[in-house]
């Protein structure tokens, strides 16, 4: 969801200082702009001398415009960290059952996954990250099937085997997967 925010905040502002950019250089290269336009030809400035000095000496001016710059700071903070945040699990909280935990490394529980996957029959390669929370983490699973393998097969190979042995591992009592499932395409071989 993050993702889809993020993309369409992207193209909505990118799309407002396209069409403001673009107006302006029309106007700027002689191009006669609507009479509702907010300026009104090439030698027009956006604003105006009295424009810009009207709220100045006003009392709320000054702190309505630091407020409003603040909002916009911290709104931009807060879109960069949701970017720049880690999407991967690093660790997982392991209930050792005598009321103490352990730290499971992520990327550790991600690989020994993966490879038990990839060992299934007809399986070409799989791939495995774990997302959520440290105490309620979520996999995501990717299987690479060769032409000859049943995907409900491999999937319910994949959630008997290689699933039930993560999730017992690191002490889960559940632990969700979203498998995607592809076929490998091979290359056409010449034969002589």
């Amino acid at each position: 969801m993050l993702r889809t925010v993020n993309r369409v905040l992207l193209a909505v502002a990118g799309l407002v200082l396209l069409v403001l950019g673009g107006s302006v250089l029309a106007v700027g290269l002689g191009a006669s702009p609507p009479s509702w336009w907010i300026h009104d030809g090439r030698h027009d400035v956006l604003l105006s001398e009295g424009q810009r000095t009207r709220w100045r000496d006003a009392g709320w001016w000054w702190p309505v415009v630091i407020a409003a710059l603040a909002v916009l700071l911290l709104l931009a903070l807060w879109w960069l960290v949701a970017a720049v945040r880690r999407h991967r699990l690093a660790e997982l909280l392991v209930d050792t059952g005598d009321g103490e935990g352990a730290v499971l490394r992520g990327r550790a529980l991600e690989r020994v996954f993966a490879e038990e996957a990839a060992r299934s029959d007809g399986v070409d390669g799989a791939r495995v990250r774990l997302t959520g929370r440290r105490t309620a983490p979520r996999a995501r699973v990717r299987l690479q099937l060769e032409p000859h393998v049943d995907p409900g097969t491999a999937l319910a190979d994949l959630t008997g085997h290689a699933l039930l042995h993560a999730r017992r591992s690191a002490g889960l009592a559940a632990l969700p997967a979203e498998v995607r499932l592809r076929g490998v395409k091979h290359g056409v071989e010449r034969v002589s």
